[in-house]
């Protein structure tokens, strides 16, 4: 099942879902202990600045983009926000279903890690509370059921980015070999928000930058090198067990 098809699937069975944590995950750093963006990176563009321009025309684009029927849906379907409706869409180009049945511990490292990482962009999004572009222009997006919650949640950075680039750079920790095809989904999924309208080109990118600032924090962890290790080992023989399935049935032709 291609990407399109999956992210259809994921809309026809979920909906779209508000973030949700399960009240026992923790995070493997508390957000004091992360780098602070209001520190380290530049404020959204100044609305009289050529920043500010670019961004109105990569809105332009976005509204262009949605003439595209599989790519608006794709971004409709990315517009998801809970770990596991995200792992499953992710499935794909990690290269294995991500499940809780299936990879409990790839699992219990993204709601950790991701949990983690989301927190890097609070401080920001409370600090600016920049306007999103659909709320400025007045206009309708992908998604209606979700603008009269977002009004009031500031635009920059990003969070469906944030968690997107999370669960990315997660993942290729776990599945190297899947690094390009990882990191073009996330790039595609922060694409998605200005697509639909509810992000400016400016709020994803720096999405991106905050959350690899904040990576490298987790190595600091031992309790999440312990989970990165137990989900490779899971990953590792689960490849192999399906390697072997797939040698027995070709030698049974």
């Amino acid at each position: 099942m291609n990407v399109f098809r999956k992210a259809l699937v994921a809309i026809a069975i979920c909906g779209v879902a508000l973030c949700s944590f399960a009240a026992d995950v923790k995070p493997y750093v508390e957000a004091d202990a992360l780098p602070n963006a209001l520190n380290f990176y530049p404020a959204p563009p100044d609305t009289m600045s050529p920043q500010f321009i670019y961004d109105i025309s990569q809105y332009m684009w976005g509204k262009t983009m949605r003439l595209d029927s599989a790519r608006a849906a794709l971004a409709v379907a990315q517009a998801v926000e809970t770990i596991e409706e995200m792992a499953a869409m992710f499935s794909e180009p990690f290269g294995m279903e991500i499940s809780a049945k299936k990879t409990p511990a790839i699992m219990n490292l993204l709601e950790r890690g991701i949990r983690t990482l989301k927190q890097v962009g609070s401080k920001a999004k409370r600090h600016y509370m920049r306007r999103r572009p659909y709320d400025r222009f007045n206009e309708s997006t992908l998604v209606p059921a979700e603008e009269e919650r977002l009004r009031t949640n500031g635009s920059y950075p990003s969070g469906h980015t944030i968690r997107a680039w999370s669960m990315a750079l997660l993942l290729i920790e776990v599945n190297p070999a899947a690094q390009d095809a990882l990191l073009k989904y996330a790039y595609e999924w922060g694409q998605s928000r200005v697509i639909a309208g509810f992000h400016w080109q400016s709020d994803v990118d720096a999405s991106k930058i905050i959350v690899s600032s904040a990576y490298p924090s987790l190595h600091t962890n031992e309790t999440f090198m312990a989970d990165m290790r137990k989900a490779q080992a899971e990953f590792k023989k689960l490849k192999a067990a399906a390697g072997k399935t797939a040698a027995t049935k070709a030698g049974k032709k």
